[in-house]
């Protein structure tokens, strides 16, 4: 007869939640309590005592509060083993750490930041982009990223919106839960819904501001992402800084508790933001540290980062009978549930000392196709009057690559990036350089003419000697990010000014645009002759640029925000909802009397190569229970390079409940059309997918007639009427 195991807990051969129980049955209060404390930059000499005791639960890699705008040395895996040593090997009953660090879009292969990701609209790419990163990450140790961010952003004064997937709630979805099971493919780092919820709502996108905003458009916008980030299994949640309607998130058990883990059955972990427990004293709803400890994990919040309320208050407070030790309990039940998952209580563990690859993620190298490809596909082209390719004979006048952005490294990585390195990046002018070479000869190449910007007056001098004038322009990365709100969403100082002198005198003017945010680019537009939105690229940002300028490669980007005329034009969204007096025909358009309401260019703009034939549809009477709707059109490439692009499909219906959008997405397809070539694009979509939550908060699909619509925005846009019976 064989013996019981010693410690069940460690066999990989029971149920999960068999082991959890085993575990949770040998642990005293201070140790639950210990599961739920995350300090950061925890030591392994400094904290001996803490982790011999259990106290800690898990450890934040980070450099401060606002660590994405800071850098640090780096993530160690011979640090990160030395702290899983001493967790393991000094406590009691030998429970390893969840090491948390923020890869946010990369680790050491750093690819765009999530909003130019977005701009690709592409599921399988965000899918590998964050496979590959979570490699990396693993390698050194790390068990836990706090990503994707899945706010939804309508105000690009907010610095953050570089985190984020744009403003639609289902692209954000769709994009946020594959790079979810991207995260958490191989089972040993898990993901981290943020921030939840309504964060993307600060008021006049001031970070950390207050989010008015009510149930109604919480269900039906700003809780669908995060919705579907549970559905793909994420295994941890993050509360927002925020307060929603005067609740802070840290404190809102509506939203934490009943909705989220009671109506969605999220069985993952809660994690406070930096200091959020704490900061509810700041909220002024918490008359101090105990108290906010009281109120957060009664909320649902089960991992305190940083602030130190629950290692100090929580044990007494169940002692004096203040608090459940149930409620303990069900947050170290959580906790420890995610570390069995991720094989960190198995024999052999790759994320502990011994279990991996001592040489971290340095010895993988970097993945420079797969960040190649994610830069490319971020790439907008907002315009393009027949100038790109650039591609001059030996008998054209050179090519000028004027800009800070020509030569520079680091700022081309964007914010939030703790482990890769600006020696690793393509800078821009070799990549324009090496691709002038492969396409029209050294002899043009060897004439590229690279002016850093430093002296206007020569930039102008060269412009005039130069057939086509490339100007790189836009935001360095520390201008977006946490805590790096603007009030102006144009371009910094002195770079407007400098491109109206460039059009001027250049012959053909091609601007690039690198920036964290939509900025506002109107009279950009009218400047150049093409302008082109790279985002902040990541490792590979020069040659994917050099790609599209020079190389012929056609960007399929899309915008995944709105491109406001101004900073007054805030917030801006292409999900608008219907007012009862729009006006359309009067003089002032029912909107601004001294400017256009409509943005620059909108949500899902950007040049194509495609034409797309009329919308079409064999289904125009579906059942409203279980039906399911299907549309096609086709679409021509009449370029001379094969393209990839998404085809997006918007819906509006027409009477409901409570107001819906004009426009909404609802659907994505992403095509490949041969250089000649045509293809059929179809659409197939459950009746679900035009429901919303009505007037009591429950979801619903109602009778009546849904207008789909592919093309918007384009001359050839075309509709067709569903009714829903």
């Amino acid at each position: 007869m064989a013996l019981p195991h010693p410690r069940p807990w460690t066999d990989p051969t029971l149920a999960v939640e068999d082991r959890v129980s085993a575990l949770l049955a040998e642990m005293t209060l201070a140790e639950l309590v210990g599961q739920l404390h995350q300090p950061a930059n925890v030591d392994h000499d400094r904290d001996a005592e803490l982790l011999a005791a259990g106290g800690i639960g898990s450890t934040l890699h980070a450099s401060g509060a606002t660590a994405g705008n800071v850098r640090d040395d780096g993530v160690s895996r011979d640090r990160v083993d030395d702290l899983q040593r001493a967790a393991i090997g000094a406590s009691r009953l030998g429970i390893p750490l969840l090491i948390a660090r923020d890869v946010i879009h990369g680790h050491r292969t750093v690819f765009p930041i999530p909003l130019g990701l977005a701009a690709s609209f592409d599921e399988e790419l965000a899918f590998a982009v964050a496979e590959r990163a979570a490699l990396e990450a693993a390698a050194d140790g790390i068990t836990w990223t706090f990503a994707p961010m899945v706010d939804l952003v309508e105000d690009a004064r907010w610095g953050r919106v570089a985190e984020s997937i744009g403003e639609a709630p289902l692209l954000t979805s769709r994009l946020g839960a594959a790079m979810v099971r991207g995260f958490q493919a191989s089972r040993r780092l898990t993901a981290c819904a943020k921030h939840y919820v309504g964060y993307g709502l600060s008021r006049g996108g001031r970070d950390y501001a207050t989010a008015d905003v009510g149930e109604t458009t919480l269900r039906n916008q700003h809780l669908r992402p995060f919705r579907a980030a549970v559905e793909a299994g994420v295994g941890t949640v993050m509360a927002a800084f925020c307060d929603v309607d005067g609740i802070p998130m840290h404190s809102h058990r509506h939203l934490l508790r009943a909705v989220l883990k009671d109506e969605w059955g999220f069985d993952g972990v809660v994690v406070a933001d930096w200091n959020g427990i704490g900061e509810l004293v700041e909220h002024g709803v918490a008359a101090d540290l105990r108290d906010a400890a009281r109120q957060a994990i009664e909320a649902g919040v089960d991992v305190d980062m940083v602030s130190g309320a629950y290692s100090a208050h929580l044990a007494e407070l169940v002692e004096e009978g203040v608090v459940e030790r149930a409620l303990v309990e069900d947050a170290a039940r959580r906790v420890l549930r995610l570390k069995i998952r991720l094989g960190l209580l198995d024999p052999g563990c790759a994320a502990l000392p011994g279990g991996g690859d001592l040489a971290g993620s340095r010895g993988l190298g970097l993945d420079r196709e797969l960040a190649r490809r994610a830069a490319t596909g971020a790439i907008v082209v907002l315009k393009d009057d027949g100038v790109l390719p650039v591609r001059p004979s030996a008998d054209d006048l050179p090519v000028l690559l004027t800009g800070a952005f020509a030569t520079e490294r680091a700022a081309l990585m964007g914010t939030w990036v703790l482990d890769g390195h600006a020696d690793d990046v393509v800078a821009v002018a070799p990549a324009v350089r090496t691709a002038l070479a492969a396409t029209v000869g050294s002899a043009v190449a060897d004439r590229l003419v690279v002016d850093p910007g430093g002296f206007p007056d020569r930039s102008l001098r060269r412009a005039r000697e130069a057939g086509t004038t490339i100007a790189l322009v836009g935001e360095h990365s520390w201008r977006s990010g946490e805590d790096s709100a603007v009030s102006d969403i144009g371009l910094p100082p002195g770079q407007l000014e400098q491109l109206r002198a460039l059009a001027g005198v250049a012959e053909r003017l091609v601007v690039v645009v690198l920036a964290g945010r939509p900025l506002a680019l109107g009279e950009v537009l009218a400047l150049a002759d093409a302008v082109v939105l790279a985002w902040h690229p990541g490792t590979e940002a020069g040659t994917a640029i050099a790609d599209v300028l020079v190389g012929g490669v056609a960007a399929g980007g899309r915008l995944p925000m709105s491109l406001p005329r101004s900073s007054g034009h805030l917030p801006l969204s292409h999900a608008e909802r219907p007012s009862g007096r729009p006006l359309p025909d009067g003089p002032r358009g029912g909107r601004y009397i001294d400017s256009p309401a409509a943005p620059v260019l909108p949500f899902g703009a950007g040049t194509s190569r495609l034409t797309y034939g009329p919308l079409r549809t064999t289904t125009a009477g579906v059942p409203v229970d279980g039906g399911t709707v299907e549309v096609s059109l086709t679409v021509t490439n009449d370029g001379a390079d094969d393209v990839r692009e998404p085809v997006l499909l918007m819906m509006r219906d027409e009477v409901a409940e409570v107001t819906r959008p004009l426009r909404e997405l609802v659907d994505v397809a992403i095509v490949e059309v041969a250089a000649g070539a045509s293809a059929e694009v179809r659409f197939a979509l459950p009746t679900t997918a035009f429901g919303y939550h009505g007037r009591d908060h429950t979801f619903r699909v109602d009778p009546g007639r849904v207008v789909l619509t592919a093309g918007w925005g384009r001359p050839e846009a075309s509709s067709v009427p569903i009714t829903l019976t």
